[in-house]
């Protein structure tokens, strides 16, 4: 098989260099090319960090994006323009910023996920059984936790576990949003989906999805506790994009789920 000639945005953030260290030992990858949003002046295994701009672009065949929506929409505008695959692990977007993702998708293949990990899509697919197997009497909530510079909350995996409830009641997801606590000992369950943020030390990422209809509880959760299972995922799914048509993809797709 030809190496995946591999551009990593974002390179200097925890993340990037996590996909860095990942692409490394695995074969089908050639590390051609690395961006950040602002200069500078430095090498990572005889590659300079750049911006991100057309002639780089040009030199790859696949982009790795773990960024902020702003620098993500960038990296999406000269891919489109150059007909380049990108798998967005990029959270925060609003409703808007996603069904412009929509329209990108339509002239590349993209693969986005709000977690990369097998193990947090299997937990979404459960969720959804959950949820539509449960039925109008379960009310539910979500709670998470991450390490303390993780800025936006709730995470995008979350919010992808909410979207899972929604998918099981056959329901809107954001007509389904709750409120947004962070940092809360405890927060209630409601005809909404509520979500509970924690911030701290350096836990890489717990989740937990609640059902209760008053008389019981039924929960779902999964631990992170080795940051390489986002970075072997999100390598995964370059592998899977690598020959797929333009059109917008997840995890859900790369592991088969109905």
């Amino acid at each position: 098989m030809k190496k995946i000639k591999l551009l990593v945005t974002g390179c200097m953030g925890r993340m990037g260099q996590q996909i860095i260290k990942s692409a490394k030992k695995d074969k089908n990858f050639k590390l051609t090319a690395l961006t950040e949003n602002k200069k500078i002046n430095k090498k990572i295994d005889g590659v300079k960090v750049d911006l991100n701009k057309e002639a780089l672009f040009k030199k790859v065949d696949l982009i790795i994006d773990f960024t902020i929506p702003k620098c993500t929409f960038q990296v999406l505008k000269i891919a489109a323009k150059l007909k380049k695959r990108v798998v967005i692990g990029t959270t925060g977007f609003t409703k808007k910023e996603e069904d412009l993702i929509k329209k990108f998708s339509k002239k590349i293949p993209i693969l986005k996920a709000g977690n990369m990990s097998l193990g947090i899509n299997l937990l979404m697919y459960l969720t959804e059984i959950a949820s539509s197997s449960l039925g109008k009497n379960f009310l539910s909530k979500i709670f998470e936790i991450h390490h303390r510079h993780k800025k936006d909350y709730p995470s995008g995996t979350a919010l992808m576990l909410g979207k899972g409830i929604a998918v099981g009641k056959n329901k809107n997801f954001y007509n389904l949003l709750g409120k947004k606590y962070l940092n809360k000992k405890t927060f209630p369950f409601e005809k909404k989906i509520n979500f509970n943020s924690i911030r701290r030390g350096e836990i890489i990422g717990e989740h937990e999805v609640k059902f209760s209809n008053g008389k019981e509880i039924i929960t779902l959760n999964h631990e992170a506790f080795d940051r390489t299972l986002y970075s072997e995922g999100a390598l995964s799914a370059a592998k899977w994009l690598i020959n797929k048509k333009p059109g917008l993809y997840s995890m859900r797709n790369l592991m088969n789920f109905k």
